[in-house]
């Protein structure tokens, strides 16, 4: 795991390391903290990274700023933070949790669980998906997305309007955060169930889910029964 921390009170940042390692122990490979919004952001273009810790509040500066570039990038982000008022908006941009301070060890392990056991969220809070453009990013709304398909360790997101998006997270990383209205129906395909218009058994057991559009998916042959039975 290659962890960053941007957080600006020094005892709160020595304080997350410190549960840090306890948590991750050898599977750690790096852990870095940042105290500026503006040093995060070239520390994040210029190196490889799993997980972002991050607090909304930067000496003044808001972490919404850092957190619309953050979950465009392939590694999930945590928030821990004060303002609990803002936890539906950071789930609506798509962060993997939001640890309230003060927080406790068992708190901060339930969240870094997360990215170890690929935990599924579940939330329904999750608005937007971020895409890096040349130049600035695009917040794609979830409603637009039809399904996804993976592409290496990209995605790509199949859109409403016939688009596609790249998308630089995984599709294991995608489905933690799509689980309540995305289904994996194939070992490359997250899906929207309520875009399915028909499923189809071909011969020599193939399976598909013909879509409203009529655009046509593969089903996995272990994921058929389960997949019929939450469609039905």
């Amino acid at each position: 795991m290659n962890i960053l921390i941007v957080e600006d009170e020094s005892r709160i940042a020595k304080r997350i390391k410190r549960m840090t390692r306890d948590i991750f122990g050898n599977t750690l490979q790096s852990l870095t903290h940042i105290n500026t919004l503006q040093e995060a952001l070239r520390f994040i273009e210029n190196n490889s990274l799993d997980l972002m810790l991050l607090d909304l509040n930067l000496n003044g500066d808001s972490g919404f700023d850092l957190l619309t570039t953050a979950v465009s990038e392939s590694f999930h982000t945590i928030i821990i933070s004060a303002y609990k008022d803002q936890a539906i908006t950071a789930f609506e941009y798509g962060v993997l949790d939001f640890v309230p301070k003060p927080f406790n060890r068992d708190r901060l392990e339930k969240a870094l669980h997360k990215t170890i056991s690929k935990e599924n969220i579940n939330s329904n809070d999750i608005k937007f998906l971020a895409v890096k453009k040349r130049h600035r990013i695009q917040l794609i709304p979830i409603e637009d997305v039809l399904y996804v398909k993976g592409a290496g360790v990209y995605t790509e997101l199949f859109l409403t309007d016939g688009k596609k998006e790249l998308h630089d997270k995984s599709l294991e990383k995608l489905e933690q955060l799509l689980a309540s209205s995305f289904e994996r129906i194939h070992k490359s395909y997250l899906l929207k169930m309520s875009e399915v218009h028909e499923i189809i058994v071909e011969s020599g057991s193939k399976y598909i889910a013909e879509l409203k559009n009529g655009v046509r998916i593969p089903i996995g042959r272990t994921k058929y029964k389960d997949i019929k039975a939450k469609w039905f």
